[in-house]
């Protein structure tokens, strides 16, 4: 599979998830720089981890006015898989692929630490290999990691299954107490209604090889390569 990673001033991530997914998981992976205005041909867009724009405005809010982004909006809305990991999926939510946005952690400070996840939807493309109830550890390192929607639209997005990952503890119990940054419902990833769109704070490039301590992270793009890539229906399943 062909993997577009576009690069943005203050990106620091990239390199990251071009290693996991090319040296590691043995995929055509490439950079797109963020003055592009075109994708080249590819199956799936992640957006990586970082500062862009030094977090100015807000996380985000700058970089989804790159000139790439409004090709990797065209190729969202036309079904193509795009993967936000952070601050890239800060910038999906500022370019309104994903529904919410996002609030500085209410502890008021940087938080970077090992957290647990408790898959919710495991009948999605990014989900598949892991499961319903699986428990995958993962490092965080964000200031602005909480996940806000208001309550008609986090009903809806509970209701569609559109919820793919909480904060837990090891046992997966979802509480108040593991919950790093405040986000609501304990919400650490998300999807579109169209089960093409999928955004984290944690950071699974980080959790794909065991010698940096565990490699749980790569199931998710495990789970993306199995799919095969191309347009998805609207449960998130290949179609």
């Amino acid at each position: 599979m062909r993997f577009a990673i576009p690069v943005f001033p203050g990106s620091n991530c990239d390199k990251d998830c071009l290693h996991v997914l090319g040296n590691v998981l043995g995929q055509d992976a490439f950079f797109v720089f963020h003055k592009e205005k075109t994708l080249p041909a590819t199956d799936v867009v992640v957006l990586p981890g970082g500062f862009s724009y030094g977090d100015y405005l807000r996380s985000g809010a700058i970089a989804r006015f790159s000139p790439i982004m409004d090709d990797v909006i065209r190729f969202a809305n036309a079904g193509g898989i795009v993967v936000g990991i952070c601050n890239g999926f800060q910038i999906m939510l500022e370019a309104g692929l994903l529904p919410g946005g996002m609030r500085l952690n209410t502890c008021g400070h940087f938080v970077c630490k090992d957290v647990w996840l408790r898959v919710e939807n495991g009948e999605t493309i990014f989900t598949r290999k892991a499961g319903k109830g699986a428990i995958l550890g993962m490092p965080i390192a964000h200031a602005e990691g909480n996940y806000y929607a208001p309550p008609d639209l986090l009903k809806e997005i509970e209701d569609n299954g559109q919820v793919l990952f909480r904060y837990c503890d090891q046992d997966g119990n979802v509480t108040p107490e593991m919950n790093p940054n405040g986000a609501v419902n304990n919400i650490a990833g998300i999807m579109n209604r169209e089960g093409n769109c999928f955004g984290m704070m944690p950071h699974p490039e980080r959790a794909s090889e065991c010698i940096l301590g565990g490699d749980q992270g790569r199931i998710l793009f495990e789970s993306l390569i199995a799919a095969g890539g191309g347009s998805v229906c609207k449960c998130g399943c290949r179609g």
